[in-house]
């Protein structure tokens, strides 16, 4: 999620943990916590592809926080040795604060490794799109009402409880809402028989009523989108083509390898000029895809591995309005 969603999240949980004892330390510490495991981006991991699926890896892990909450804890009692009798609760507090935030990706489609090292395969619900005002207003609204309002009332510290139910009860909806969603999905794609490998359901930007349905075989991929105040007309989709057989001689280039593992299958293959591109199709709509990369170089007669290289993304915010439109009819069109 967006770096704003994970301090207010950090912020309430602290609020929520150690408020009432300590004041607006909790929230301070609370929101510190909840944005360190992001700071991994700052780390330059060699190319790429490792920037790129590394990222919410070893920082976004259950099991390497819990290791790490016993040094933060230590570091805040440096820092406030008078709160050295609430002990227990500083490490409620990091460790719930970590927790959220790495559960919280986990409802993003690109999800978070939270069981590395034993397991390095991502968890994603992909319900969430990474920044949902509708999820951060109700944290930011508790945050907000915990601080100004006077400590001898306990009236903000309920209003920042009641923020963490709201949003936990949105998170719910967004969760109905895409089991709705791939129902209708794989029902409408088998009345027009479209045959796919794998299926992926997720928000459109900044909302949770307008779908986008992705399916995807070796030689093709089917994008189509779906809002839930739509009529019983048939999902509409269209058909764009992926060429496999330019990765023949980049089999064994561990950026492919990688990028097919960290992708779950849901990628295409194109080439642009002499240059092999693939394309993680989770992130973005055709065109305007948010993570292309470079891996090879037309060869002959085979395509030869090259350093990865991440593509430029093209800038169509005028999406945003079409997303607005279309939630609303079937029939909105969207720009170039």
């Amino acid at each position: 999620m967006d770096s704003l969603t994970q301090i207010a999240l950090g912020a309430a949980v602290g609020e929520a943990t150690l408020g009432r004892r300590i004041g607006n330390r909790a929230m301070l510490w609370g929101a510190i916590c909840g944005t360190l495991p992001d700071l991994d981006v700052f780390v330059p991991l060699g190319d790429a592809v490792r920037d790129f699926t590394y990222h919410r890896s070893a920082t976004h892990s259950l099991l390497v926080l819990a290791l790490v909450t016993p040094l933060v804890v230590w570091v805040i009692l440096r820092v406030h040795p008078a709160t050295a009798a609430y002990r227990r609760r500083w490490h409620a507090l990091v460790y719930l604060a970590f927790a959220t935030h790495v559960l919280l990706d986990s409802f993003t489609v690109y999800g978070t490794q939270i069981f590395w090292p034993v397991s390095e395969l991502p968890v994603a619900f992909s319900s969430l799109f990474i920044i949902d005002p509708l999820y951060t207003v109700w944290l930011v609204f508790g945050v907000l009402a915990a601080l100004v309002m006077s400590r001898e009332s306990e009236r903000g510290h309920r209003l920042n409880a009641a923020g963490l139910v709201l949003s936990s009860a949105y998170l719910a909806w967004t969760v109905g809402a895409k089991l709705h969603v791939e129902d209708v999905a794989r029902a409408s794609l088998a009345r027009q028989g479209i045959a796919y490998e794998r299926l992926l359901t997720v928000p459109a930007p900044l909302n949770s009523l307008l779908w986008r349905v992705l399916a995807v075989r070796e030689d093709a991929y089917f994008e189509g989108v779906y809002s839930l105040l739509d009529d019983e007309r048939p999902l509409r989709v269209e058909r764009f083509a992926s060429q496999p057989a330019l990765l023949l001689g980049l089999e064994d280039h561990w950026p492919v390898q990688r990028l097919q593992w960290f992708t779950r299958g849901l990628y295409s293959v194109s080439r642009r000029d002499d240059d092999v591109v693939i394309t993680d199709l989770r992130m973005g709509l055709t065109p305007d895809y948010v993570f292309r990369f470079k891996v090879g170089e037309i060869g002959n007669p085979h395509a030869h591995p090259v350093p990865p290289e991440q593509l430029a993304v093209r800038q169509n915010f005028s999406v945003l309005g079409w997303v607005w439109r279309r939630i609303w009819s079937q029939e909105a069109e969207r720009g170039a």
